[in-house]
């Protein structure tokens, strides 16, 4: 066993001392040594049920003849680091759970790892942990967040509730009304209710083949979930058995696999920002042309929020990511021989698995549209492409041309929206926001909530260096590469240059001739970093572009 290397012989004496220290016995030590990976913390929801999820684990492991030992993973709440300096720190976070995650694993030598991750930044960290260590690992999220029901009986989530503050500034909300989605948008522990970024992520781990059936959509609050837990815990005792590793998992197909389900779901946004980077730790190299080709073959399935008013719950009841697949086979259009953390094929995993709600998960026949929930557009003002959720923009701005808003920071442009200078037409840019020039990446959920809140969502369309909340709809156009600070051609943008936006033929011009661009490129300058000490300064030196997901060179 890898373990052997801190519990066997006399040479490791020493070692096995510091397990004694720990209360560790010999007949423990002589069993496999099973890390497990807990990212519990008393800041996010999505984490706070995260000890109860590890005891559970560490209960199955015991059963199935391992020992586990348990330590952690930070994470942060996007929700409360969001519209301030803090959310310049939430992507970053991404490599610090991947390096601190692969440094106890390599350190302590442990056989294989439970994961337990929930939000954001936490299942991609673990992810890429995971295919850098490459031991036997297998995914036990924390689970969603029910919905929450408003005084009227109106089901609710996060998302809302950000646009409410934009319906406040907009005079069509009072504060009672805030405060009624503000006391119940929220009702429970777990990742928030919608297929945002964590609820995707967590959703792909099954479709990838890390998680077991409903990782991605079981309810944090059910006992199935403990559960779920324990057979995790279980089976990665089988795995260690098997010798059955994350790159035996994590194959070109499973990511292809992966995108299609994300098509299917219509997932967030930043999963193609955190596929590319937990594919590249397997040395496989993903391009956003690859995702549209994908896109152009895989129907949209289903409109979770932001999308539509269903929720996880919902998909959990209708079968879960296992039903969505199964429609997906239909048509020829997954790889079912894949290797999964079940010790099956995925073609075993879906054997006998049925839709049990055509209503929210849509037959293949019959999807909200033909092609998938993501899309990637190119033109002269996003060259290396950028990304839309295209599941949830309003048939009214797949197709806009309007006169450019330019702001060089995120509270510019929200200052802006909601004062009432945004109207009906226009195009918001938010640039200097990038992996380098925010630093960081910030997410946007703010100015594109307050769009929508103020009722603009259907006649302006935002787009941006940075990124946005899987709670984000409309036309909401992130990740555009190069970014400014590197000099794309979205540093270039003035005050009143035409946009055009084309979301079925995946294209965005800005309507500018070459020489006027290159006159505007000669006379740039980029302006001084915003951070110039500490952790992010270091991140801005180091990260590529975010058309390559943001990945750490």
């Amino acid at each position: 066993m890898r373990s052997d290397h801190v519990t066997k012989g006399v040479e490791r004496a020493p070692n096995r001392s510091l397990f004694y220290a720990l209360g560790y016995t010999k007949e423990e030590l002589e069993r496999p040594l099973i890390g497990v990976v807990c990212s519990y913390n008393e800041i996010v929801p999505g984490h706070m049920n995260l000890d109860k999820i590890a005891e559970a684990v560490k209960a199955g492991i015991r059963a199935a003849g391992g020992t586990p030992v348990e330590f952690p993973a930070i994470a942060v709440c996007d929700g409360i680091a969001m519209g301030h300096i803090g959310m310049k720190y939430s992507l970053v976070t991404r490599d610090l759970i991947a390096d601190s995650t692969e440094a106890m694993a390599m350190a302590h030598q442990f056989d294989g790892l439970v994961m337990i991750p929930n939000c954001d930044k936490n299942v991609p960290g673990l992810l890429m942990a995971a295919a850098r260590v490459n031991i036997p690992t297998i995914f036990c999220s924390g689970g969603p967040m029910l919905a929450g029901r408003l005084n009227d009986g109106r089901r609710s989530c996060l998302s809302h509730m950000f646009e409410a503050v934009g319906a406040y500034k907009a005079g069509k909300l009072d504060e009672a009304g805030v405060e009624d989605y503000e006391n119940n948008a929220c009702p429970t522990c777990g990742s928030c209710s919608g297929m945002y970024t964590a609820n995707s992520m967590n959703c792909l781990t099954e479709a990838i083949g890390m998680g077991l059936q409903g990782n991605g959509t079981i309810p944090a609050v059910w006992s199935a979930r403990l559960r779920l837990a324990k057979h995790a815990g279980m089976q990665i005792m089988e795995l260690v058995e098997k010798n059955i590793r994350p790159r035996d998992i994590m194959t070109p197909a499973a990511f292809h696999n992966a995108e299609t389900v994300d098509m299917a779901l219509g997932c967030s946004t930043n999963t193609m920002l955190h596929l590319p980077a937990i594919a590249h730790e397997c040395g496989i190299e993903l391009d956003l042309d690859m995702s549209n080709e994908i896109s152009s073959k895989t129907p949209n399935l289903c409109h979770l929020a932001p999308a539509g008013d269903t929720y996880m719950e919902d998909l959990e009841g209708a079968g879960g990511v296992y039903a969505v697949m199964k429609e997906l086979t239909k048509c020829g259009l997954l790889d079912t021989s894949v290797m999964t953390c079940t010790g099956k094929t995925m073609e075993e995993n879906l054997a006998g698995v049925e839709n049990r709600n055509p209503e929210l998960i849509r037959p293949i026949e019959n999807p909200y549209s033909p092609d998938g929930g993501i899309a990637v557009l190119k033109g002269n003002l996003a060259p290396e492409g950028c990304v839309v959720k295209r599941s949830a923009v309003a048939p009214e701005m797949m197709r806009h041309t309007g006169p450019a808003r330019v702001f060089n920071s995120e509270e510019e442009a929200i200052t802006a929206i909601y004062e009432g200078k945004i109207v009906s037409g226009d195009v918001v840019v938010i640039r200097y926001e990038g992996p380098k020039g925010g630093p960081g990446m910030r997410e946007m959920l703010n100015p594109t909530s307050a769009i929508c809140g103020m009722g603009l969502g259907e006649s302006v369309a935002l787009i941006t260096d940075g990124r946005f909340s899987g709670a984000t709809r409309g036309a909401s156009i992130g990740h555009v590469s190069p970014e400014a600070a590197l000099g794309g051609p979205i540093a270039f943008v003035e005050e009143g240059d035409i946009i055009s936006i084309d979301i079925p033929a995946c294209k965005i011009q800005l309507e500018v001739d070459e020489a006027t661009l290159a006159e505007r490129r000669a006379k740039w300058v980029c302006p001084e970093p915003k951070v110039k000490t500490g952790y992010l300064a270091r991140y801005a030196k180091l990260v590529t572009s975010a058309a390559r997901g943001a990945v750490l060179e």
